[in-house]
């Protein structure tokens, strides 16, 4: 059973359109979902949570079409948005009572041992959180009721270095039980590149790409050359180039260039630089 699969998924609002979104998210695996401001990030989680409809296209969460029974499936899914929804007038307190009524399997020993460890004030009220300590707490229920399926939207942003370290500890962690599954998106793609073990570029409502982060680093290369040089490339594997003082910086695919080159490694973020710019001449 896959966490997550997604089949020609589209929604069209003024001036945005999510177009023909297919992905797969096995089970036990961490996606990385990538993608600049108003890529259609926020809207391929709300989509995925119920909070929209699609206009057209298919979803399953844990194996389950999420327009049928989709409040049974809840149960198994924790959920962390920019915006938590959490009255400002609550506290830790009130929260993990109200906590305790919607989720069934909620664990309030584990919630209280991720308030100390995130360091969260019990009695403050809500309102008074820093932007850093509200993710805490988001993250804190999310991982309190032995969610089978996490969904992340930008859940280290905010946070100081140690902090995101520690949730990216607590995530691996999570998916050591290969039932468990996590799909994650973040401006900060260093740390979607420590854990994730899924990579899909979302580019202005087109996905470019959606597959194993380690064959992407086998698949995709940096070459260093000439404007000659790159002339002589087969257009097909050219992704994108970037002049510099130095020449020409061209992202390849490595199966579709001949002979021999000294492929230079790329990393997450430059790789989506190239392909969102998709510039070849």
């Amino acid at each position: 059973m896959n966490a997550i699969k997604i089949n020609h998924l589209s929604k069209q609002y003024d001036g945005f359109r999510l177009d023909n979104v297919s992905l797969t998210l096995p089970n036990g695996m961490i996606m990385g979902l990538i993608g600049e401001n108003g890529a259609g990030k926020s809207t391929l989680i709300r989509l995925l949570m119920g909070l929209t409809k699609p206009d057209s296209g298919t979803i399953q969460l844990l194996g389950q079409d999420n327009r049928e029974n989709f409040h049974i499936t809840k149960q198994d899914i924790g959920i962390v948005f920019d915006e938590t929804g959490i009255s400002p007038e609550l506290n830790v307190r009130q929260v993990n009572s109200i906590m305790k009524d919607v989720y069934e399997k909620w664990d309030e020993k584990q919630f209280w041992e991720y308030v100390r460890k995130f360091d969260l004030p019990e009695k403050k009220r809500f309102k008074t959180f820093s932007r850093g300590m509200k993710m805490k707490l988001g993250i804190a229920m999310a991982l309190s009721h032995h969610a089978k399926l996490l969904i992340m939207d930008e859940p280290t942003n905010g946070l100081d270095p140690l902090v995101r370290d520690e949730v990216i500890r607590l995530l691996c962690d999570f998916t050591r039980d290969e039932s468990c599954s996590v799909l994650i998106s973040s401006h900060i793609v260093s740390d979607l590149e420590k854990i994730c073990d899924y990579i899909a570029f979302l580019h202005k409502g087109q996905l470019l790409i959606s597959e194993e982060k380690d064959r992407l680093y086998e698949e995709y290369g940096i070459l260093q050359c000439t404007a000659e040089e790159y002339a002589a490339l087969p257009p097909e594997s050219i992704i994108g180039k970037n002049d510099t003082h130095y020449g020409l910086e061209v992202m390849v695919k490595r199966s579709a260039v001949s002979g021999e080159h000294n492929f230079s490694s790329i990393d997450l973020e430059k790789m989506f630089v190239f392909m969102a710019r998709g510039e070849k001449t």
